[in-house]
């Protein structure tokens, strides 16, 4: 049997991707079924995508409400200034979202972005004051005039969360 080409290796990669995207708690054979392919094809794409770190790791999508926490973003703008190497250890270190945690705000999510924000965090806590303190701890570690702006938007409602629809959507409804 002739190997693969690269495109059909990334073509079947993708299709494994798409279940794991879906439900990352899919079973082999599972994923196997829905893509048409033997399992251990499956388990090697698998292995080779964790391996080659393509894959970071798997995780649940829960409802933040049920657990009595909110979903917020927030944007941070910087200014012109260099911000020197030191500062950005504390940032590749985590040590921002360990402060986080300390007073019940968790990062999920950390972006470095292009447009008219610079970084996009995206973290769960109980309500809004408690993301305001971490955006105060947040502002200490840059005062020193890194950060121009930090705007905190609040997720009233998750329509669709890592490509999953919400399985509550008649509660939005409610919003209207």
């Amino acid at each position: 049997m002739a190997k693969s080409s690269k495109e059909q290796i990334e073509t079947d990669e993708k299709k494994v991707v798409a279940v794991l995207k879906t439900n990352a708690k899919e079973s082999i054979d599972t994923i196997a079924q829905k893509c048409g392919f033997s399992r251990q094809k499956v388990w090697r794409i698998i292995n080779r995508l964790e391996k080659d770190k393509t894959i970071w790791g798997y995780n649940a999508v829960v409802d933040d409400t049920k657990l009595g926490q909110k979903r917020f973003f927030i944007l941070l703008k910087r200014t012109s200034k260099s911000i020197p190497k030191e500062k950005l250890n504390i940032i590749l270190n985590r040590e921002v979202p360990k402060q986080g945690e300390k007073i019940g705000v968790t990062v999920e999510s950390s972006y470095f972005i292009h447009g008219m924000y610079d970084s996009l965090l995206f973290v769960t806590a109980k309500d809004t004051m408690h993301v305001k303190k971490y955006c105060d701890k947040l502002s200490f570690f840059l005062k020193e005039g890194y950060v121009k702006e930090i705007h905190i938007l609040e997720v009233i409602f998750p329509i669709q969360v890592n490509g999953l629809n919400n399985p509550n959507m008649e509660e939005f409804l409610k919003f209207f």
